[in-house]
């Protein structure tokens, strides 16, 4: 999807961390930001990374990018030393609009001739992040003094590209996400596809909370610009202030993570229901499974508000549920819709039965653009479906139900082969969450001589909860199957995930598996 959508001036406001930006005023610091860069030399092709919070100079950045013709790469501001090198390298960015806590971190691996524009932290997301207010560096342009130096932009590019969405890099280095510009004729049909699918009129009010630097988020933020939308923008997630905004703006919509449930659910009750959330009418949530009992419970709590989608950066949405469908169908993720597709298949290249477990390829919508990976057309090319043009894999295991609806297993390469029995983590990882006092699972395989591999679960406890491994064992082997129970616990003070719920297993898996067979 395209990052060209204009929005319109009578359109609601954009806000975060307390601060506010109207329509009209967000249009024209986007037009002024489009034209300093491109006096920059920023040009139809080019990138610009971005390492911000989530604020509505983010947003304004990204849409003067597209007015250029270029394409904004959105930068994981956790990234230190060389992740963040990798990623402005990678994507040839010509410049960077950083925050100015971030500075000195991108100045240490800039690329040479690429040139820094200051972004002040505003206080309110400051506080909201657990900073101290941040001084600038002195040592490069202010954004809001800069963009006041030009004119809006006269006449935007025909052509605008979305914005390149780097992967996580839980399995290796993340890789950039290219896609081509969305035809203008499309974008309407997009817009018409948003506002249907997440439930929510043109002028009505939505609630981000995930980071921006995410597909997901990214996207929802692009066509809310382009809806009309009211957008309140969390600068990092809190649940109980999650609540709060809802109930202070009257939030209609929010995209949502399943961790994010989890972190809801486990609000006291008398916080829980001191916030009027009688304004929801969907709440969406994508990027990772979401346990079934979660869901569960959340649906008891809101009422049928919860509407599901699966896909990938690489995809878009290509499978969805609301809240009857998944009642009906528990677990699922949703069937296909509108011109997109699904097809699980065996590892002979040919469907499996309905019911049985294979790798699942998705055809993306017609109005979804087309992509390949940055400097990588190789691992693009890798991801087709044998003889079915247009169906690609983004690595996930699952089964179609005799209704076609869609349910993940896990992703392949955390599929452990024990003894010769595929194991899917991901259910044993759901069961562990539902024993009391657990707040975070990995579950993946380790090194064993006599089976190959053997599971091992890593566990997060809430506060002031002391559990044993037994106790865990026996609560798997009360609802799982034997060869499901790990055959070691370990207990860290906190599991490796991003803002967006993302598990990095690779940073608990490598320890083990250092020196076999070269893997590390």
């Amino acid at each position: 999807m395209s990052d060209t959508v204009v929005p319109p001036a009578t359109a609601p406001a954009i806000r975060s961390g307390g601060h506010e930006r109207g329509y009209a005023e967000f249009l024209e610091r986007a037009g002024r930001i489009a034209t300093g860069l491109r006096d920059t030399g920023i040009g139809p092709g080019d990138r610009i990374a971005v390492v911000m919070r989530n604020e509505p100079a983010y947003l304004e950045i990204t849409a003067a990018a597209a007015q250029l013709g270029a394409s904004a790469v959105p930068v994981n501001w956790h990234f230190k030393h060389d992740d963040l090198r990798h990623v402005l390298t990678d994507s040839g960015s010509k410049a960077v609009l950083v925050h100015s806590d971030m500075v000195a971190a991108v100045t240490a691996v800039l690329p040479a001739g690429v040139r820094i524009i200051e972004v002040p932290v505003p206080d309110g997301v400051a506080a909201a992040c657990g900073l101290a207010p941040q001084p600038t560096s002195g040592a490069h342009p202010l954004l809001d003094t800069w963009l006041m130096e030009y004119e809006p932009l006269a006449q935007a590019a025909a052509d605008r590209p979305p914005t390149v969405i780097y992967s996580s890099g839980t399995t290796g280095r993340p890789k950039g996400v290219l896609r081509a510009p969305v035809p203008q004729e499309r974008l309407a049909d997009a817009v018409r596809s948003f506002l249907e699918y997440f439930a929510v009129a043109p002028g009505g009010r939505t609630l981000i909370p995930a980071p921006l630097y995410h597909a997901s988020p990214s996207q929802h933020a692009v066509l809310a610009l382009a809806s009309g939308l009211d957008i309140t923008l969390m600068p990092r997630f809190d649940a109980e202030e999650f609540l709060r905004l809802v109930e202070r703006h009257r939030i209609e919509q929010a995209q949502v993570v399943p961790t994010m449930f989890v972190r809801l659910l486990r609000l006291p009750k008398d916080v829980r229901e001191r916030y009027d959330l009688s304004s929801l009418t969907s709440v969406v949530h994508a990027a990772a499974p979401c346990p079934p009992y979660i869901k569960h419970a959340m649906i008891d709590w809101l009422g049928p508000v919860l509407r599901e989608y699966y896909g990938g950066s690489e995809t878009g949405a290509v499978t969805w549920c609301d809240s009857p469908e998944w009642l009906a169908h528990p677990g699922t993720v949703g069937r296909a819709e509108g011109t997109c597709g699904v097809v699980v298949l065996g590892s002979d290249g040919e469907p499996v039965p309905t019911g049985a477990t294979g790798e699942i390829y998705l055809r993306p919508s017609d109005n979804w653009p087309q992509f390949t990976y940055l400097g990588d057309p190789a691992k693009r090319a890798a991801m087709e479906a044998p003889g079915r043009p247009g169906y690609v894999t983004i690595g996930d295991i699952g089964h179609l139900d005799a209704d076609g609806y869609l349910y993940l297993s896990d992703r392949r390469n955390d599929m452990v082969i024990s003894g010769g029995v595929n194991i899917y983590p991901a259910e044993i990882e759901g069961c562990l969450l539902s024993l009391d006092g657990v707040r975070d699972a990995a579950v993946f395989g380790i090194p064993d001589e006599e089976f190959g591999e053997v599971l091992v679960a890593h566990l997060e406890t809430e506060p002031g909860v002391v559990l044993g491994a037994e106790e865990v064992r026996d609560h798997v082997a009360g609802r799982l199957a034997r060869y499901k129970v790990p055959r070691a616990v370990v207990f860290e003070e906190r599991l490796p995930r991003d803002e967006s719920g993302k598990l990095f297993k690779r940073r608990l898996r490598d320890p083990y598996w250092a020196g076999r067979d070269g893997v590390i």
